[in-house]
């Protein structure tokens, strides 16, 4: 046995002079037991939030909605098949080539540039009618061989032009001899 045994049994008399207030400590759990609860509403019980989280809720769903119908938002134009992107990107780059080439060239005159670029945004156009016509006809082959001659047709005209403008700087080296 310790020491703080041996005092609690030797002053065992000293702490039994106190006892509980039964009647004192009824009274005080009763009067605890009959205050009146404060009124509290939860936060999304309360009607204006209610509607501000509707009309938030629906303007979500409506523009995600719209988003993902329309195709908004995408600056990248949707291919239908990893060949169409393929042969998108190998034109493009060489038709942005040879398009550089001509409006670069000091030996056309603004007026041609314009002429010549005006055609190019038909063939342009062209294309997009192409483009979207692949979109309906998932597997349609000759969609996708009109749309590769649209390129060719374009690369085949920068590269007309383009010898055009080389033989016209090409001295006339045809003098020929007379005796």
């Amino acid at each position: 046995m310790d020491n703080f045994e041996k005092h609690i049994r030797k002053n065992a008399t000293r702490f039994d002079t106190h006892k509980a207030d039964r009647a004192k400590l009824w009274a005080n759990i009763s009067a605890a037991l009959e205050q009146p609860e404060p009124k509290v509403i939860p936060l999304w019980k309360r009607p204006m939030l209610r509607i501000a989280a509707s009309v938030v809720l629906l303007l979500g769903i409506a523009g995600f909605i719209g988003l993902s119908v329309m195709g908004v938002g995408t600056s990248e134009p949707q291919y239908v098949s990893r060949e169409l992107l393929d042969i998108d990107r190998h034109y493009q780059g060489l038709v942005a080539y040879q398009v550089q080439l001509v409006q670069n060239n000091p030996n056309l005159t603004a007026n041609d540039k314009a002429e010549f670029l005006s055609f190019m945004d038909e063939l342009d156009a062209e294309y997009e009618v192409l483009r979207k016509e692949m979109h309906k006809n998932l597997d349609n082959e000759r969609v996708l061989e009109a749309i590769v001659a649209n390129y060719k047709k374009r690369i085949e005209l920068i590269e007309n032009l383009l010898q055009q403008i080389n033989d016209a700087k090409q001295p006339d080296e045809d003098y020929g001899y007379t005796l």
